[in-house]
């Protein structure tokens, strides 16, 4: 199912931004909420819809990160995917977001990764796939994110190379919708 707009505007609760109301907009300013008000994120850490730009092929490509959050230096922390199926059929893709994203001018990727359908959740290490944590208690707190976002290693080239391609695989599902064309600099803490 793709994000469709629902022809509306609601206030982004993060940024206080009037936004488009979509099918799943809902769903990310929940999340945000959770994240804020039950796990102690402060707002200023977490950004909206995050562009994880990546060529392949010579064309510049897109996969949108429903919400980052970032640590206290300023370095991409835990990626939060919301997935409009079962989250564990979203894992790979979100492991290969994580591993290609680069924030500007600093090296490795995401250390953490959470794919949630906002009743069922899976919490990832990138660097090595492992499961961290299954349920809506997986979602980590502020300070367990923090414990547990050791910086993320750079990848050789080769194994990057790997993952644009696996993240271009699933982003073409996408082709044409919400993902595309959305590599711009984002404000971040």
């Amino acid at each position: 199912m793709h994000e469709e707009s629902l022809g509306n505007v609601i206030r982004d609760y993060l940024t206080g931004e009037d936004i488009a109301e979509t099918s799943y907009e809902e769903f990310r300013q929940a999340l945000a909420r959770l994240l804020v008000e039950e796990k102690g994120y402060p707002r200023e850490r977490l950004t909206p819809k995050v562009g994880v730009c990546f060529p392949v092929d010579g064309a510049q490509y897109t996969r949108m990160i429903d919400l980052a959050a970032w640590d206290a230096q300023g370095r991409p922390l835990l990626f939060v995917i919301f997935c409009s199926g079962e989250p564990g059929s979203y894992v790979r893709e979100a492991l290969a977001a994580a591993r290609v994203y680069r924030a500007e001018g600093r090296p490795g990727g995401v250390p953490l990764v959470l794919v949630t359908d906002t009743r069922d959740a899976v919490l990832l290490e990138a660097a090595t796939g492992r499961e961290l944590g299954r349920g809506m208690r997986a979602v980590p707190t502020w300070q367990g994110a923090m414990d547990l976002g050791a910086p993320a290693p750079d990848l050789p080239e080769e194994a990057l190379a790997r993952e644009r391609r696996i993240l271009f695989a699933y982003s073409e599902f996408l082709s044409g919708g919400c993902c595309q064309g959305a590599c711009r600099p984002r404000a971040r803490p």
